[in-house]
Parts: structure tokens; sequence; C-alpha cells
């Protein structure tokens, strides 16, 4: 009762700032309510009138700014689904800056120390007491190790997990009572939202997570002679300190410094996409932060990424179904995109396959009939996104991360290249990937290998199968005495070779496809 009262007052706190922004103004929801109408004029009169002329969603941005980390964080967050917020709302708040006010230098120490347990003085030759940049969870700082080595390092602000804590559980109650009070809302999964938001910044949060990520990265472009990721240096990482080697370079929208640097924008462009290609096709592990300001050049001409607090992942089956999507896209096979939705059951099964297919070329046809240079597929995404309520579609939160990317990667070639489209440099990769993952030698081959996985889960299986019925029998569970004998009568004496056929099958399937490739 009392965390309620105290959400409903940080609620009221919320509105108003809000309100000053201009955000909830022209308030046509408060008509008839005179009490709230009155609160909001009141509010208004304290709005800083110099953003009058700003977009609604920049001045929405900019209150988000004002009430702190969690909602910077929340908003960039929401700037992923614009099934929800819009398009342009969503395209403002994927240019909330991230940028807050340092906190000191003693503080920073403090830290730094308590967690490594050493003094400053003995882990670094020199530390620069000036931060870099100054974010919503951490700083960064510069300095030099007692090897000479030149690194950044990332400390979390004092107190910061307690300050997310408190808004989470704000986030939470609002969820949990929009989808009870509010039917419509549960579609979109407001709860599944908040959850993913909150494990994501629990993941942020913990520096030596962020430094497993850079270091599964760097591991999965081993040798690649077009991307740097930078060295962690783990004897200074712990939960709340991340220490990585510096790197510096030109930023990759920057034309005039790369051109300047002696950097082909061209040939930036087309490793820009194969590497986001490899991480997401490839890999199924890719930088779901890489706007301008995370990607260095570097002098040698390599793409650098830094900070990699959100990365995002995509298991194989998802990276087929997108890559079937995409394909039925481009292809303009409209049929075929309704197909795939419904195979991987992103779309109910009492949908109509013809209306859908019907509604993904409503889609694809304004975007796909643009000039070469101009289409985007995060927009074709976005939209398809935008029709989920139509045909009762589940969010997929790992899309949506991925759209965003996306967006900002578009955003980004188009600053280099504006006559170049990325996805078409990509082009050959993801054919040759389609080849080897869904040709039907590939299909073959993932068949033969779940096969042998089931042959060797087959005892434990059959194990668990005698368990349950032994339980059964002894009355340790209760199931209809038909069900239980036929159970047993299947199962009787077949124990020791019920796995031998799928056994010899697989190594048939094994064999078959040894010959067709």
């Amino acid at each position: 009762m009392i965390r309620n009262i105290a959400h409903f007052f940080r609620l009221i706190y919320i509105a108003w700032q809000l309100i000053r922004y201009d955000v909830l103004y022209p308030a046509t929801w408060t008509r008839g309510l005179k009490l709230v109408d009155l609160f909001v004029k009141a509010a208004r009169c304290f709005r800083n009138k110099k953003h009058d002329n700003l977009r609604w969603g920049q001045r929405i941005a900019l209150a988000l700014v004002k009430l702190g980390p969690s909602f910077i964080k929340f908003g960039q967050t929401l700037a992923t689904r614009s099934d929800f917020i819009g398009d342009d709302l969503a395209s403002d708040l994927s240019l909330l800056q991230d940028r807050l006010e340092p906190f000191s230098f003693k503080e920073a120490k403090a830290t730094l120390e308590s967690e490594t347990g050493v003094p400053i003085n003995k882990s670094f030759s020199s530390f620069d007491e000036k931060p870099i940049a100054a974010a919503s969870i951490a700083q960064v700082h510069y300095a030099i190790t007692m090897r000479g080595d030149e690194v950044a390092v990332k400390v979390l602000r004092p107190q910061i997990e307690s300050s997310f804590a408190s808004d989470l559980s704000l986030f939470e109650w609002i969820a949990k009572n929009l989808e009870n009070y509010i039917p419509w809302t549960q579609r979109l999964q407001p709860i599944k939202i908040v959850q993913i938001f909150s494990s994501t910044i629990a993941l942020e949060m913990d520096m030596r997570m962020e430094a497993a990520a850079a270091a599964e990265l760097a591991e999965n472009f081993k040798g690649d002679p077009d991307f740097k990721v930078p060295k962690i240096f783990w004897e200074t990482t712990t939960k709340r300190v991340l220490t990585l080697e510096r790197l510096s370079g030109c930023r990759p929208d920057d034309k005039a410094a790369l051109e300047k640097a002696g950097h082909d924008p061209s040939k930036i462009l087309q490793k820009s996409a194969c590497i986001f290609f490899n991480q997401v096709f490839r890999d199924g592990f890719f930088h779901a932060d890489m706007h301008p300001g995370n990607v260095f050049i570097t002098e040698d001409g390599k793409i650098a990424p830094v900070d990699f607090g959100i990365m995002g992942r995509l298991d194989l089956e998802t990276r087929f179904f997108l890559a079937d999507m995409l394909t039925g896209f481009l292809t303009r096979d409209y049929k075929k995109v309704a197909e795939v939705h419904f195979k991987a059951g992103y779309v109910p099964p009492d949908q109509s396959l013809g209306v859908f297919s019907q509604a993904c070329r409503s889609i694809g046809e304004p975007i796909l009939g643009l000039p070469l240079a101009e289409i985007s597929l995060a927009k074709l995404l976005s939209q398809l996104f935008n029709i989920t309520e139509k045909f009762e579609m589940q969010t997929q939160p790992q899309l949506l991360l991925l759209q965003k990317t996306m967006l900002v990667a578009e955003g980004v070639g188009r600053t280099i290249n504006d006559q170049v489209n990325i996805w078409e440099l990509a082009r050959p990769l993801i054919e040759e990937w389609m080849i080897k993952y869904r040709s039907p030698p590939a299909r073959l081959q993932k068949i033969s290998t779940d096969l042998i996985t089931l042959a060797e889960r087959m005892p434990k299986i059959l194990d668990n199968s005698e368990l349950i019925i032994n339980q059964a029998s002894n009355g340790g569970l209760q199931l209809h005495p038909d069900t239980l004998q036929q159970f047993i009568k299947l199962n009787r004496g077949k124990r020791s070779i019920l796995h031998w056929p799928t056994i010899l099958f697989s190594i048939a399937i094994g064999i078959l496809i040894g010959t067709l490739t």
C-alpha cells in the first residue's frame, strides 16, 4: 500500500515534468476533469518557451533527460517500439543523447580503489581526473597502466543501482496496471518490455558482463583485417569498473574527417555492411548500440566499436526466419513472407494467410518501388511491426532491437554515401549464407544432427518414461487407467531397441549428405 502511494506521487512529479516540457499539451484527455486540467495549466506556466519550436518527440526526449538516467535508458528502449509509439516518435527517441553531468573524480577514485582493493597510483601510472564522457550509468576516464598501456576506464555512477531499482519498480507497477485495466495493451506485452528492460539494465550495470561481451565479439572476429575490438584489461575490471584499450580515430559519419585521414568512404561502407552481416547472420550476436559516437575508424582503416553494454542475440531459427522473410520481400514474393511468419508462429494460425500476404504487399511495394539507394529495410521492418495489432501478432523484442540497429546503420551509411544501399553491398554474403544454411543438403544436415541429438537423449527419455510408469503404477501419479495401460503396452520391451532405428536413419542421412556435397 505504502509503495503504491509512493508510486502515485512519483507519477504526479513525472506528469508535472512532462507538462512543463509541453509533452502532454494540448491535453484533450483532461476534458471534464477540472482539477487535472488546472494542474496541466499550472505546469505549463513554468514551461521553457524556447522549446516551443521543437517537435513533440524532441520535447519528450528533453523531458526524459530531466527525469534522470532510468528514463533516458527507457526512452532509448521505447525507440525500438515504433509499433507502439509510431515512427516519428521512435525516430526522435533514437537520437536521445545519453549525456549527464559528470560525478567527481573523488567518487570515481573511491569506487575504483574499493573495487580493485589497490590504490589508484598502484594500478595506473597516470589517471586523467576529468572524464572524457559522462553517461547515465557510467563515465569514462583516460589512463595509463603501470606497463605503459593507454586505456579507457569506465566507472559506474555512485548509487546508480538503487536509483534504477526505484524507477524499475515504478515501471513494473505501471505495466501491470496497464495490462490489468487496459486489456488491448496486453498484446504489446508492457510487463515483458519492462522485464527485458530490467534484465538489460542489470547487465549494463555489471562491467564484467560488458567486458565478456567485448571479448566474445573479439573472438568472433579473430583475424578479421577490418574489425578491431579493444583489448580488455581484466586485472582492473570488476563489477563496477571496466578497463579496456584506448582507441582513437574518426567518427564514421564525419565524411570530411575520413577523407582528410586518407580513408575511402566507399570502402568504409563496404566493410561496415560485411561486418554488420557477419554479426547478425553468421554469429547471431551483434552490437546493438552502433550509433556514430560508439564507433571509431582507426588510422589503419579498421572499424572499431566501443561501449558493449547493449548487445543483441538471434538464435539460428530466428536468423532463418529473418533471411527467408527479407528474401521474400526483396523478390516481392509476399506469399512466402506470410508463410514464414505463420511457420515461425509469429502470426496466430486462425488468421488468414491470404489477407496477411496482402498486408505485406501493402508494406513492401511503396518501399521496394523506390530507387535502390533509398530502400530502407529498417523502415520495412518498422511498418511490418506496425500491423501487429490487426493480426494479433506477438511482439518479438529481439527483432525490434535489430530493427533499431539497422535504422542506425542505414543512417550512417547514407551519411557516407547517399547513393549506395548497404544491404546491396552485403547481398553476396547473404546469398552465400543462404546456400550454406538453407540449401537442401544443408537442411538434410540439420535434420541428421537433430536426429542424432534425439537419439543420444532417447535412453534418458525412456528412463524418465519408465519412472513415470512406475510412479503411476504405485499410485504416485493419477493417470486414466486406459491411458496408462496403453502407454505400458507400447513401451514394454522396447527400451533397448527404440533408439536404434533413429540412429541408423541418422547415419543413412549423413551418408546421403556426404554423397551430395
